[in-house]
């Protein structure tokens, strides 16, 4: 029987973007967790984001382009509670191994975690619409 730990590598993919012997921790972290779990769970943030974009009054649909990228900066750096939720989507994925390193840096790591998927959202900017 496999393990979560095994279902959960499998279903995510392997690494993603490039780990070097000079890539720090942090970095490595990023590529062989972070991308493949946003990558994995990208329809998902898709969805999330217009839902949340809807329930504030759907605003965000009428705003011009450079607004729209402000305004995805904006509500995922200050909606606490929108954010977090955001985070739990990601740490679903972790296996305990991960969630063991993520927990010793989790104030570096979460930065890193929002700004890629802030980073996934924008270039998706043509997707986000209702």
């Amino acid at each position: 029987m496999d393990t979560r730990t095994e279902r959960l590598l499998d279903i995510r993919g392997g690494a993603l973007g490039t780990i070097s012997p000079q890539s720090s921790p942090e970095e490595i972290f990023q590529n062989q967790t972070l991308r493949p779990i946003l990558k994995f769970q990208n329809d998902l943030f898709l969805r999330t984001f217009i839902n949340y974009a809807v329930k504030q009054k759907g605003s965000f649909f009428e705003l011009p382009i450079e607004k729209k990228l402000i305004y995805i900066d904006n509500v995922i750096q200050k909606d606490i509670k929108f954010r977090n939720a955001l985070k739990g989507m990601i740490i679903a994925f972790f296996t305990v191994d991960e969630y063991d390193h993520y927990i010793t840096n989790s104030s570096s790591l979460n930065k890193r975690m929002m700004n890629l998927l802030i980073e996934r959202l924008k270039s998706q900017l043509q997707l986000l619409t209702i």
